[in-house]
């Protein structure tokens, strides 16, 4: 059965709505960042870009490294662009544009996020570098999805005992990192593992005041003290929940990489998140090359 063209909307060039791609200016390795800049900083170490295009907050570039073909992509902050994003992507792997129907043969694709985050445990220095093991997400997308067989529920339910939120708020979802792009970067003694938690926003979201009054003073204490297993929650940031669970319903493989660039309970802040991230950069390209 065709698509109908308000489900996938394409433009007059047939590229996908959202992201301006065709199918031919994508690789199957994808690195995604937030800000649009950064993607030159990645492709910055390539050997050669041979395709880039940008529309509003998505700017790709897609390029050689040592030989080995990568897509760099900006979703911009938050996971309602996550949403946006990987559905196009998987459109432009898995389904026949011209057709409008799903493709019979599927192609999976793997997905690296590097990103930055702020830490809420004291023990974890400034521009460290952390693999999110699982992500907890509080921004309800996969609540929108068939996703129950996808999440980690032992988690999800501990922490919402725990935290007692307001029945105003969306429950919380967990879910897991890809084992086998777990397996790449888990073993390098400069990337520590964590629980991730996925904000709906950067302030009072994130346990910050300006001048609007948060209506739970103490959301980030609380964070800090969760344990599951033994495990605390180690770092806030805005899109991983998304990644894995979009590109676990999908059946596509995800992993997310973080600089430590802030950390909450000592109120520092990295001295050159800029090159931080730089290192994060080029350690994750080397890793991409040797798996």
């Amino acid at each position: 059965m065709s698509l109908e063209a308000s489900e996938l909307i394409l433009n007059e060039d047939g590229s996908i709505y959202h992201l301006n791609l065709k199918p031919e200016n994508i690789a199957s390795t994808i690195i995604t960042v937030g800000d649009p800049e950064r993607v030159e900083m990645v492709t910055d170490f390539f050997d050669s870009v041979d395709f880039k295009t940008q529309k509003r907050e998505f700017h790709t570039q897609t390029g050689t490294y040592q030989g080995k073909e990568i897509t760099v992509i900006s979703t911009g902050i938050g996971t309602d662009n996550i949403d946006i994003v990987f559905n196009e992507l998987d459109a432009l792997a898995n389904i026949d544009l011209e057709n409008r129907k799903v493709k019979e043969n599927f192609t999976q694709l793997d997905f690296v996020r590097i990103g930055t985050s702020g830490t809420i445990q004291p023990e974890i220095g400034l521009d460290t570098f952390l693999l999110s093991e699982i992500a907890i997400g509080f921004d309800s997308l996969l609540h929108y999805y068939e996703s129950e067989s996808i999440q980690n529920k032992e988690i999800a339910a501990a922490l919402e005992e725990h935290l007692k939120l307001s029945d105003k708020m969306a429950s919380p979802y967990a879910v897991n990192c890809d084992p086998e792009l777990k397996s790449i970067f888990s073993n390098n003694e400069k990337i520590i593992g964590g629980i991730t938690a996925t904000n709906i926003g950067f302030y009072a979201p994130q346990g910050r005041t300006l001048r609007a009054a948060r209506a739970d003073e103490q959301l980030v204490e609380k964070l800090m003290d969760f344990q599951f297993h033994g495990e605390h929650i180690t770092n806030l940031e805005m899109e991983t929940s998304g990644i894995y669970g979009m590109a676990a319903l999908l059946g596509h493989r995800a992993v997310s990489l973080n600089a430590i660039i802030a950390n909450r309970t000592t109120g520092e802040f990295s001295a050159d998140p800029h090159q931080s991230v730089g290192n994060l950069i080029e350690l994750t390209l080397d890793m991409l090359v040797s798996f």
